[in-house]
């Protein structure tokens, strides 16, 4: 139960800390101290800082995933499925610059970019967890397609394309410390779909 607890604070004090500011700056002391765990424990729990970031990575999708698949439920126009996953990115990003006034982007983006070069391990996590949401956008670009709403040769190419947009949104954002510039995801995507509107008349 201990360990499970050590565990579960350094996760959390990990994706706070290095969402907050980035993973280059944060140490595993840093950490240790946030989180109130001794620096022994943190070894005994994790091999190294960038296990604990692979790690926390998962632990931040398995947060999310739920949301995903509401929002990506099959029951919904597909339209209405990418207005949620908006809503989402919007939504997730203000609340965040509310609490403490900076755009901070997405976690695994962002540190997936600054160790892209560095360590394997965190950049194939990060693409890892890319690819899983543009699997859900994918399904809801083939069921536009099937409903003839959109005519486009390649689903999972343009669903990578809508994903990258909106992380670039995102990303671009966090650089400006613009919050407003994140409700250009919407309209973007609808230029990338050539639809009007992802909402429902």
């Amino acid at each position: 139960m201990q360990e499970s607890s050590t565990r579960q604070r350094l996760l959390d004090a990990a994706l706070s800390l290095v969402w907050g500011n980035s993973y280059g700056s944060v140490g595993v002391d840093e950490i240790c101290q946030l989180a109130d765990v001794k620096k022994g424990s943190f070894y005994h729990a994790f091999k190294s800082k960038s296990d604990l970031a692979t790690a926390a990575f998962e632990y931040y999708w398995e947060q999310k995933r739920p949301h995903y698949d509401q929002l990506f439920s099959p029951l919904l126009p597909p339209l209405e499925r990418l207005n949620g996953y908006c809503k989402l990115i919007v939504d997730d990003q203000k609340q965040k610059h509310k609490l403490g006034g900076k755009v901070l982007g997405c976690p695994f983006n962002s540190v997936g970019c600054e160790l892209s070069t560095q360590d394997e391990n965190v950049r194939q996590k990060a693409r890892e967890l890319s690819n899983r949401v543009v699997k859900y956008i994918e399904s809801a670009v083939r069921d536009l397609m099937e409903e003839g709403l959109i005519e486009v040769a390649d689903a999972a190419e343009l669903a990578k394309e809508i994903y990258a947009y909106s992380a670039g949104v995102v990303t671009q954002a966090k650089i400006d410390n613009d919050i407003k510039s994140v409700e250009r995801i919407a309209p973007g995507i609808c230029r990338l779909l050539g639809v009007k509107t992802l909402l429902n008349p």
